[in-house]
């Protein structure tokens, strides 16, 4: 948020990423529940929006978000473990025309070695300038260094099955 220079930041939990099995993902409002208990910020909301809409596409998402909230200035905001798959998302180059987009370092992840990333090399703005990046017109992208959370939604579904079989061997 700082970085960014954003007011506040949505926190889209999804009713089931397409590219990924639904297997072992808890109930959606259990998810938003457990997003609110670990964000406790006030300027960042934790919203299932997309269910509301009847989506799991972040390009359907974004376009209604900039059909319906005119003037309001939104970037997308993902780490670089999505970036590795983005070019599989629907629409992915739609997504970069719609708003800029801020990549988050994660533990793992290239970003030589995303496809999306090459393919959109000469929008990205050095991080130094990321406080201007709400303000660009996309396409328009940074990479953001920092603190790594090793924390990611697949790792925590993980973590809980092995703890359900813990739990059942023992």
């Amino acid at each position: 948020m700082k970085r960014l220079g954003l007011d506040r930041v949505w926190w889209l939990v999804t009713p089931g990423n397409p590219l990924k099995s639904a297997d072992g993902l808890a109930a959606l409002d259990r998810r938003v529940a457990a997003a609110r208990a670990l964000a406790r910020h006030p300027r960042i909301v934790v919203t299932d929006f997309e269910a509301g809409i009847g989506t799991r596409y972040t390009f359907d998402m974004l376009s209604w978000l900039t059909r319906h909230c005119g003037g309001v200035r939104f970037v997308w905001i993902m780490g670089a473990d999505n970036l590795q798959e983005f070019h599989r998302w629907r629409n992915w180059r739609g997504i970069a025309a719609l708003v800029p987009i801020a990549v988050i370092d994660r533990f793992g992840a290239s970003l030589a070695a995303a496809p999306a990333a090459r393919a959109l090399a000469r929008y990205r703005i050095p991080e130094r300038l990321a406080a201007r990046l709400p303000a660009r017109d996309p396409p328009a992208w940074t990479f953001l260094h920092g603190l790594k959370s090793p924390l990611s939604s697949s790792r925590i579904r993980a973590m809980k099955v092995e703890s359900v079989n813990r739990a059942s061997i023992s």
